[in-house]
């Protein structure tokens, strides 16, 4: 039974991070995704590049989701840091 309420992700398994500075002609996308893989791990997917082209893409294997989704984390911290924002 829906109660009308919103479950927020505790530990999120998706995220998209951008970085605009129009003063540096800066348009840029930081995409991360956590996806299971046929071996029972799982697969941290990052792409990145210039908002409006496809940009570069890179996969990092990891044991187990958790594993996966504590190096999203991370690097969302680092991004953050760095001047990326949601």
């Amino acid at each position: 039974m829906e109660d009308g309420s919103v479950q927020f992700e505790v530990f999120p398994t998706d995220m998209h991070l951008r970085r605009i500075d129009p003063e540096r002609n800066m348009r840029r996308f930081y995409r991360m995704t956590v996806q299971p893989d046929l071996f029972g791990g799982a697969s941290l997917i990052r792409a990145w590049g210039r908002i409006g082209t496809r940009g570069r893409q890179m996969v990092d294997v990891h044991s187990d989701e958790g594993m996966a989704v504590n190096a999203l984390m991370a690097l969302a911290a680092r991004k953050r840091q760095r001047g990326y924002s949601l």
